[in-house]
């Protein structure tokens, strides 16, 4: 099974008579990498690139039979005990597939989570926003306490008093211009809770969206740069106005 064989070329990769850089590795060594991993599937879905996407989530894979290893070898859990682990859990927080369990829609089921979750580890809920990891990205744990705070009611039904609400916020990002750098700082971030607000009540992915505004920047400034050297012009030596003129027309040739 190929699974088996990523499984043994990892531990012998980890063996004595293996690599010494994977020897050398540890969870915590491996931690940005793991993240990076990730992300780097993120981005082969983004870009729908079915073969990128399958040879990325065989790098993440990879790092998951890497730390299981990692903890086979020193006695404290391994590779199949991770999985039986995930596969009981799955099973447990669906009882509306393998139990008697009713659930109306999607909703619900986000709901019967939670409760199973929280039994299952013992927590008495003391907060609707309990369960959010504060090491989470800050654009996705904004997204997921909003999510949370919507479902006790928490939450604005139209967009309307959302797009006012990001208006109130601007408004006081520009009032504390020139003041100390924190006040600013804190009316940034409710500017940027603000919009994470709108996104979701758009049912758009914050993460994605800011993902292709930075990527379209990065090809237009490309652009900029190509027609720059095109006119035989220095970015450097070039004023604000006839920077803006030249992203003017990069601008105008992408919508051509």
């Amino acid at each position: 099974m190929p699974l088996d064989q990523l499984r043994e070329i990892v531990a012998r990769l980890r063996s004595p008579t293996g690599c010494p850089w994977d020897r050398e590795q540890t969870h915590t060594s491996l931690r940005a990498g793991l993240i990076e991993e990730a992300y780097e599937v993120v981005e082969a879905i983004n870009n729908s690139d079915d073969a990128n996407l399958r040879e990325e989530l065989g790098d993440l894979l990879l790092q998951v039979v890497f730390h299981a290893q990692i903890a086979s070898e020193e006695g404290r859990f391994n590779f199949d005990e991770v999985a039986q682990d995930i596969s009981e859990k799955l099973i447990r927080r669906h009882p509306h597939v393998f139990g008697e369990d009713q659930c109306a829609d999607s909703a619900a089921v986000l709901v019967r989570w939670e409760e199973i979750k929280r039994a299952e580890k013992g927590i008495t809920q003391t907060s609707a926003l309990d369960g959010v990891s504060g090491g989470l990205p800050a654009l996705m744990r904004a997204e997921k306490v909003q999510k949370k705070a919507a479902r006790v009611g928490f939450d604005w039904s139209e967009v309307a008093p959302v797009l006012e609400k990001i208006r109130e916020e601007i408004a006081e990002v520009e009032a504390e211009i020139g003041e100390a750098p924190e006040r600013i700082e804190d009316e940034i971030g409710d500017l940027f809770f603000s919009v994470v607000n709108l996104a979701r009540k758009l049912r758009i992915d914050g993460e994605v969206a800011l993902h292709r505004a930075t990527d379209k920047f990065v090809g237009r400034f490309h652009q900029l740069e190509k027609l720059a050297l095109e006119r035989g012009l220095a970015l450097d030596k070039m004023t604000l106005a006839e920077l803006d003129a030249l992203w003017d027309d990069v601008k105008a040739a992408s919508r051509i």
